[in-house]
Parts: structure tokens; sequence; C-alpha cells
């Protein structure tokens, strides 16, 4: 038991602190470069894993649809996500990602037969959107101390969008494969899309290896990505799936708290209102998607 707490609690924590992570190393480096570095590293240390648990032996079909998710889930959305977080706070994008089970209880509804669009499902996306909007209405307004705030949280939005229907199309079409080997496969298509768009468009941008950013290229690679999906596969089967639902919870309370205190980031009214309503939309939301495994930053 204190094993299972203990790898329940590193899950929250780590995925938590990855938000504080990537605002560190985005002084440092492009988000295309920053994001790329993050999944080569990942694919590298997730590979010796991905092939102990069967990496041969699959279709092109399989592969095939499994590079195209790669794009969809890790590629773009992290694309974006990197992107946005260079304008908002951490804390503010963490908040704004965790609409996550709000998206993929209406596009499980929408793609996924067995899934029912209910009462909850609905008034879910109600807390979500209205907490979106009491978060962007005041960057909107040009009440915040940067104009891009706005767009940044629109590109995280449209991240956790992109993830949640990627996680659809998982549940869907790649029921068979073994967790670290979607992963994996996942991760590196992701990687190499990142790695291309950083050639085509951060060419001439400023871009320093220091100490800090080599350091919060490595924490999220090993600990924001292998470590926290390596402890969830062995949680699955030990704990119940609301417990794994509400790690995105849990987690974006971690975030919030770093943000504040180790960013010295400012919580205003907006935050914290829209926070509320986004987390009890997701908490509502949870319970009809509880078999999809969550997605950290």
């Amino acid at each position: 038991m204190l094993r299972i707490r203990a790898a329940y609690l590193a899950c929250c924590v780590l995925w938590g602190s990855s938000w504080m992570m990537i605002k560190i190393g985005l002084r440092d480096l492009p988000p295309f470069l920053f994001a790329g570095s993050r999944m080569v590293l990942a694919s590298a240390v997730l590979l010796p894993f991905a092939v102990r648990a069967g990496l041969r032996g699959y279709g092109r079909r399989s592969w095939g649809f499994l590079i195209g998710l790669g794009l969809l889930q890790i590629g773009i959305p992290y694309a974006l996500l990197f992107s946005g977080q260079q304008w908002v706070p951490s804390a503010l994008a963490a908040v704004l990602f965790a609409t996550f089970p709000v998206w993929l209880a209406l596009l499980a509804h929408a793609f996924l037969p067995d899934q029912r669009l209910t009462l909850r499902t609905l008034l879910a996306a109600l807390l979500g959107i209205a907490g979106i909007a009491v978060i962007e209405i005041p960057a909107l307004r040009g009440q915040t101390l940067s104009p891009r705030v706005a767009a940044g949280g629109a590109l995280v939005v449209t991240a956790s969008l992109l993830i949640a229907f990627a996680n659809v199309l998982v549940r869907k079409e790649l029921r068979d494969l073994p967790p670290v080997v979607v992963t994996f496969g996942q991760v590196l298509s992701g990687a190499l899309f990142l790695v291309a768009l950083a050639s085509a468009l951060e060419t001439g941008r400023p871009a320093s290896f220091t100490p800090r950013a080599a350091i919060a290229v490595a924490y999220l690679a090993v600990f924001g990505t292998v470590v926290t999906y390596l402890l969830l596969f062995w949680l699955l089967p030990r704990v119940p799936m609301s417990a794994i639902g509400a790690i995105p919870l849990l987690d974006t309370s971690i975030a919030v708290t770093l943000g504040v205190i180790v960013l010295r980031e400012r919580v205003g009214w907006p935050l914290l209102v829209g926070g509320a309503l986004v987390l009890s939309g997701a908490a509502l939301a949870n319970q009809p998607v509880s078999q999809t495994v969550p997605q950290g930053s």
C-alpha cells in the first residue's frame, strides 16, 4: 500500500512540476527546440522498455496509425503548448490545460458509440468553457501585462483539445498494443516533428543550452515523461480508475502552488474563479471517461 501511495503521489508531483520546468527552460531555449529535445531524450530512454514490451511484430497499419497519432498527441500539441507558455504563467497554463477531461468527455461521445452524452457531461463542458472565459476575458480586454496572454492561453487550450482527441483515437484503434509501445511510438513521432519544426522555423533564434536549460530538458524527459508513464502503467491495475482520473486535478493544484511559490507568479481573481470552474468541470467530466489514460504536460 505504501508503494502504491508513493507512486501515485510521484505522478501528481512530477506532472504538476512539469509546468514550472517548461517555464524555466523557455528562458534559454526557443519552444520547438526545447520541446523536441525533451521528446528525443524521452524516446531514447523509453526505447528499451518498449522493446521489452514487444516493439516488433505489429503491422504497417498499426505503426502508420501510431506515427500519425504521435503528431496529433505529441508533435502538434506540444508545439502549441510550449509556444503558448512563452506568454502565459505556468499556473495559468496548467489550469487551462486541465480542461482536458471536458474535451475528452465530449469527443468520446462523438466518436465512441458506447459513450453517451449525459447531463453531467454537458454541465462539465459549460463549467469548463465558463472557466476559460473568466480567465481569458481580462487578457482580451488588455487588462493583463502582456497582450499575448490571450493568444498563449488559446494555444494551450487547443493543445488540450487535440490531446483529448488523440486519446479517443488510442482507445478506438490501438487497444491491443502495450501502453509502453504506444507511448514510445507517439513520443518518437512527435520528437521528429518538433525537431523538423525547430530546424525550419527557429534557425537564427537565440538558443543556449545553459545548465538551467539542460536540467529542464532532462527533468521533463526523464521525470515528466518516462518515469510518470511507467509509474502510471504500474498503477493502472492496482488503483481504482477514478483515482487515475483525479491525477490531472491534483497535478494542476501542484502546478499552481509551485508557480506562486517558486516562480513568484501572481494569482488574480480571474485565475482563482476561472480555475475553480475549470477544475469543477474536469471533476464532473472525469467519471464518464475514467478508463482513458490522462496526459501530463
